[in-house]
C-alpha cells in the first residue's frame, strides 16, 4: 500500500510514546502497527483532528498492551528491565545526547514504579506537553483526577532520580571508574565509588545467572563483583552508550553478554542497572571489539 502522509507525519510521535509506555521497541512497533491499520479502516471524514485521534488510539493500545504486560511479569523470573532501542561504542556525542534526552533506559526502568494510568498520564504532560483537558479525554479520566495521577508520579519518581543534573562527562569518568574497579574485582575501590544504599538490579530473565532480587548496599554489591571476577571469567568491558547514555559494555566469546547503566550524582553511583537477558540484548550494536560477531 501507499504510504500515507498524515500517519507517517505521525508515526515517530506515536513509536516514541509506545516505547516510553511499554519500555520494549518491538512492543512499541506493534502500536504503531496496530494503530495504522486501525487509522486506514477509519471514517475519515469523522475525524476532524487526526493527531488527536491518532495519539488516542495510540495511548489506549499501549495502555492495554502494558496492563496485560505487567500481569505477565508476576511470572518472569527475577527483576525486569527495559529493552534498549540502541546500543553503540562510538557515537556522535550530539546525536547521543538527544537519545538520551528522549529515551534514557535509567529512566525508563524508573517509570516502572508507576501504574499503567499515572505513567500514562506522566508521559503525555511530561514528555508531550499535553493539557490535562486532552488527556483526561484520552485516558477516560477528569481533569483533575489526571493532575492528581501526574502528581502522584512525580513523587513517586522524585525519590529515584539524581537532586541535580549531572554533566554527561563527569558521570562516563565514574562509571568508567566503576567498571574497572568491578573487573579487578575490588571491594574497597567500589565501595567507595557507590553511595552506602547502593541498589543493584540483574535482569537475567531466567536465561542465564542474575541475581533474583534487587541487592541493597554497597558492601553487598562489592562482594558481588569480587566473587565474579575471583571466578576468573574472560569478560572484556568497554565504555560505550545505551540510548545515548554511557554504559559499560561486556562481551563473552565475542558476543555482547551484559550492559550496565548507573544512577549517580556525579560523585557516587546509588543505582546499577545490568541488563543480561540474552533476549533484550538484540539491540544494533555499531561498534564492538576485534572479532566480536553481534549477529
Amino acid at each position: 500500500m501507499n504510504a500515507d502522509p498524515t500517519f507517517e507525519a505521525q508515526r515517530p510521535r506515536l513509536f516514541s510514546l509506545a516505547y516510553r509506555l511499554l519500555g520494549t521497541p518491538a512492543d512499541a512497533e506493534d502500536v504503531v502497527q496496530e494503530a495504522w491499520l486501525r487509522w486506514h479502516g477509519a471514517d475519515r471524514t469523522a475525524i476532524r483532528d487526526a493527531e488527536a485521534w491518532l495519539v488516542t488510539t495510540a495511548t489506549r493500545l499501549g495502555l492495554d498492551r502494558l496492563r496485560a504486560a505487567k500481569a505477565a511479569r508476576t511470572d518472569y523470573v527475577g527483576p525486569w528491565l527495559p529493552e534498549p532501542l540502541s546500543v553503540d561504542t562510538a557515537p556522535d556525542p550530539a546525536h547521543a545526547e538527544e537519545i538520551a534526552s528522549e529515551v534514557s533506559l535509567a529512566f525508563l526502568a524508573l517509570l516502572e514504579r508507576l501504574n499503567p494510568d499515572e505513567r500514562a498520564a506522566f508521559l503525555l504532560k511530561e514528555a508531550f506537553d499535553y493539557d490535562y483537558a486532552r488527556i483526561g479525554e484520552w485516558l477516560g479520566h477528569s481533569e483533575a483526577n489526571c493532575r492528581q495521577l501526574v502528581h502522584r508520579a512525580r513523587e513517586r519518581l522524585r525519590a529515584g532520580r539524581p537532586r541535580f543534573e549531572v554533566p554527561p562527562e563527569r558521570h562516563r569518568r565514574l562509571l568508567q571508574r566503576f567498571m574497572e574497579a568491578s573487573q579487578r574485582g575490588d571491594q574497597a575501590a567500589i565501595t567507595a565509588l557507590l553511595t552506602e544504599d547502593a541498589r543493584l538490579v540483574s535482569d537475567g530473565g531466567g536465561k542465564v545467572t542474575a541475581t533474583l532480587r534487587p541487592l541493597i548496599g554497597a558492601a553487598r554489591i562489592a562482594r558481588l563483583y569480587w566473587a565474579v571476577a575471583r571466578r576468573g571469567a574472560v569478560v572484556d568491558a568497554q565504555l560505550g552508550w545505551v540510548n545515548g547514555e554511557p554504559a559499560i559494555l561486556r562481551f563473552a566469546d565475542g558476543r555482547l553478554h551484559s550492559l550496565t547503566l548507573a544512577v549517580s550524582d556525579g560523585e557516587r553511583i546509588s543505582e546499577v542497572l545490568t541488563l543480561m537477558n540474552p533476549d533484550k540484548l538484540h539491540a544494533i550494536v555499531t561498534a564492538s571489539p576485534a572479532g566480536a560477531s553481534l549477529e
